[in-house]
């Protein structure tokens, strides 16, 4: 469902007090730590999110939540920890695939995008009806948005129609790894050097039309921790 610029219900709109992307914003700060963990939902096939809590009881209750909403596998994108442990003890129903990678802003290898994806594919070739896969990182803002834009690529999505997918399900998704990942895929794909190159300009023209102050997202969710 589309929401509307004005509708209080839009963590886009600027009225709303949780609205990351508001720097004038100073009221959503105590709602934002739910904010990153919220479910949102892609191409009706993944949930992009932010990861479990720290608190058993709350862990519990957000797979409860995933579970719900058709989860049946996780791709963990963070490097910084592994929760193959919990879910296995929580809901060993659901498959756990651990490809950690740290969210240092450079270049992520294709030896990344390939465990990712291969996983993600793999997951995804199981799939009943209403039933997903989860893509997480810390955040749920750089690692994770990206890695589902890979898995979206693999599917034959198009450049901006994942972007905007992803963008719009989630407005926190920063997407700083989106470049490397249309490499990663055009190198997959044989493509030639101005294929690539018009792909990343396709990337660059997206990020610029839809810019996010990526940095105050990530500090606000940091100060609301």
């Amino acid at each position: 469902m589309n929401l509307s610029a004005t509708d209080p219900t839009d963590p886009t709109s600027p009225t709303d007090p949780t609205d990351p992307t508001d720097p004038t914003n100073d009221e959503f700060e105590s709602h934002l730590e739910d904010w990153h963990r919220r479910i949102t939902i892609v191409g009706d096939i993944l949930i992009v999110t932010g990861d479990l809590h720290h608190r058993e009881s709350k862990a519990e209750a957000q797979l409860t939540e995933w579970v719900a909403n058709g989860a049946i596998g996780i791709i963990d994108c963070r490097i910084e920890w592994s929760d193959e442990q919990l879910v296995a003890q929580l809901a060993p129903e659901v498959a756990y695939h651990h490809v950690g990678v740290d969210d240092h802003g450079g270049t992520q290898s294709d030896e990344w995008f390939t465990a990712g994806v291969t996983a993600g594919l793999e997951l995804l070739s199981q799939l009943e009806t209403s039933q997903r896969i989860v893509v997480h990182c810390h955040m749920g803002v750089n690692r994770g948005p990206s890695m589902a834009f890979a898995i979206l690529l693999s599917l034959g999505w198009g450049i901006t129609e994942s972007l905007s997918a992803i963008r719009a399900a989630r407005p926190i998704a920063g997407l700083i790894y989106a470049g490397d990942a249309v490499e990663w895929f055009g190198r997959r794909q044989n493509w030639t050097p101005e294929q690539v190159a018009d792909a990343m300009s396709e990337v660059a023209t997206w990020q610029e039309d839809n810019d996010l102050d990526i940095a105050a997202v990530i500090r606000r969710i940091r100060n609301a921790q």
